[in-house]
C-alpha cells in the first residue's frame, strides 16, 4: 500500500521521499477514520461564535495533550485563546493552522448515516480542517522528526485578532516557519491565491426636523442615499480588475438611519466591505473618497458632515502558493489568516467542504470529503518538506 510506502519513507529521513511518488489513492485507516469522525463531531458540538471560543479552546486543548502533545495556550481576549500545539521541538519549520470561531447563529451538530452528510456550523468553516489538520499530523510527526506543529486561532471571521496576536506575541516561536498549510473550506483544491479586502464604514450627522418641514432640517439618509449612489457608480465603473481575480467588487452590508417616518433624519451610516482583485487598500481609498468629496462638501455648507470610517488597513491580493502537483486548483474571494501571519514562509490554502454552505443553515459536507481531506494534508505536508528540502540543498 502506499500508505505503508510512504510512512517508510518519512521513517528514512526527508533525503528518502525524493525516490517516493505521492499519490491520493490512499485509504484512510479505520481506526484514523473514527477517531476523525469523533474529533470533528466534538469540536462542531461546541458553540464557538467568535467571542466565545473559550469552551472549544479548552476542550481542544486537552485532547490535544491527551495524545501527547505540547500545548501552549495564547491569550487574546478574556477567555479567547490561541492554541499552539507541538512534539518535542518547539520551534518548528512546518506549521498547520486553522481557525476555531464560527459565524453566527449556532446550528447543531448532525451525521445522516444513510447519505454520510454531516452538518452543522462550523462543520466546514472551518472545524472540517481543524480535525482532518489534526490526524494528519497525528499520523507524520514522528516520522518528520517531530518537526510540526499546530497552530488554531480565534478570531478569523472578525478581522483576525487571534493570528494578529499570536504574530505579534513576544514568546512566538523562532525561527520563522518556512512552510505553512492554512485550513479553509476549499473544495478539495489548492488555492493558488484570494481577494484583498478593505473595509469601512460611511457616517453621516444632519439636522433633525419635522418631516412636514423637511426644508428646516438636513436628511442624513439623504445624503447617505446620495453617497452610496456615488459609491454605486464607482463600483460599476471605475474600481481595479484583473485576469486572475476578476472584478473588485463592493457589498453594502449594513445600512441604518433615522428613528422614525415622521422625522427628518439626523444620523445614518452604512457599512461596505471592498474584495480587490488589483491594487493596493490605499489605492482603492483614494478612490473612494474622491467618489464622496462632492456629497461630503455639500452636507458641510448644510451644517451636517460626512466622515469615513476605516476598519483597519485591510490587505491587497494574497498570492499563495499551489505548486503541489496532482491538486486541482482554485482562487477565492474570501479573505483568510494568510496575510496576517509574519514572516517569510512558502504558504498553501487547503480544505474539505464547500464556501457556497459555508455561513448558512446547510452547512455540510460529506464524510468522504473529511476522509480525503487528512490524506490530502499529510500529502501537502510531505510535499511541501520535500520541496523545502530541495531549497535548501540548493542554497
Amino acid at each position: 500500500m502506499l500508505g505503508s510506502l510512504l510512512l517508510t519513507a518519512l521513517a528514512l529521513g526527508v533525503a528518502a521521499l525524493q525516490q517516493v511518488p505521492v499519490q491520493a489513492e490512499d485509504t484512510l485507516p479505520k481506526d484514523s477514520a473514527s477517531e476523525l469522525l469523533y474529533l470533528h463531531r466534538k469540536l462542531v458540538e461546541i458553540e464557538s461564535i467568535t467571542g466565545n471560543e473559550g469552551d472549544v479552546g479548552q476542550w481542544l486543548a486537552s485532547y490535544l495533550r491527551e495524545k501527547n502533545f505540547t500545548v501552549e495556550t495564547q491569550e487574546v481576549s478574556e477567555n479567547r485563546h490561541n492554541i499552539l500545539a507541538y512534539g518535542s521541538k518547539r520551534s518548528t519549520t512546518i506549521l498547520v493552522s486553522s481557525h476555531i470561531d464560527t459565524v453566527p447563529p449556532f446550528w447543531p451538530y448532525y451525521h445522516n448515516k444513510t447519505s454520510d452528510v454531516i452538518g452543522g456550523r462550523g462543520s466546514v468553516d472551518a472545524k472540517g480542517s481543524v480535525a482532518a489538520q489534526i490526524i494528519a499530523v497525528q499520523a507524520l510527526r514522528e516520522h518528520l522528526r517531530d518537526d510540526l506543529s499546530l497552530l488554531f486561532v480565534v478570531g478569523e471571521e472578525t478581522g483576525g485578532d487571534g493570528m494578529r496576536a499570536f504574530s505579534s506575541w513576544s514568546e512566538r516561536p523562532q525561527p520563522n516557519y518556512e512552510v505553512v498549510i492554512f485550513g479553509e473550506p476549499t473544495e478539495g483544491k489548492l488555492v493558488c491565491g484570494h481577494k484583498g479586502i478593505l473595509g469601512f464604514t460611511v457616517h453621516v450627522k444632519g439636522k433633525a426636523a419635522h418631516s412636514g418641514y423637511p426644508w428646516l432640517g438636513v436628511s442624513a439618509n439623504d445624503v447617505l442615499a446620495e453617497a452610496l449612489g456615488k459609491l454605486l457608480e464607482l463600483r460599476e465603473k471605475g474600481l481595479p480588475w484583473s485576469e486572475k481575480y476578476g472584478n473588485t467588487t463592493m457589498n453594502f452590508g449594513k445600512i441604518e438611519g433615522g428613528v422614525a417616518a415622521n422625522v427628518v433624519a439626523e444620523t445614518a451610516s452604512a457599512n461596505i466591505a471592498v474584495r480587490l482583485a488589483a491594487g493596493t487598500p490605499n489605492v482603492v481609498r483614494g478612490l473612494i473618497i474622491s467618489a464622496l468629496s462632492d456629497v461630503k462638501a455639500r452636507v458641510e455648507k448644510l451644517g451636517g458632515d460626512l466622515e469615513i470610517e476605516w476598519a483597519g488597513e485591510g490587505y491587497p491580493p494574497v498570492n499563495i502558493n499551489c505548486d503541489i502537483e496532482n491538486f486541482d486548483t482554485m482562487t477565492v474571494n474570501y479573505g483568510t489568516d494568510v496575510p496576517l501571519l509574519a514572516g517569510d514562509h512558502r504558504r498553501y490554502l487547503y480544505g474539505p467542504g464547500s464556501i457556497f454552505v459555508a455561513h448558512s443553515d446547510h452547512e455540510a459536507l460529506k464524510k468522504k470529503e473529511l476522509e480525503q481531506a487528512v490524506l490530502d494534508y499529510r500529502r501537502l505536508i510531505v510535499e511541501a518538506s520535500r520541496m523545502d528540502h530541495q531549497t535548501q540543498q540548493e542554497l
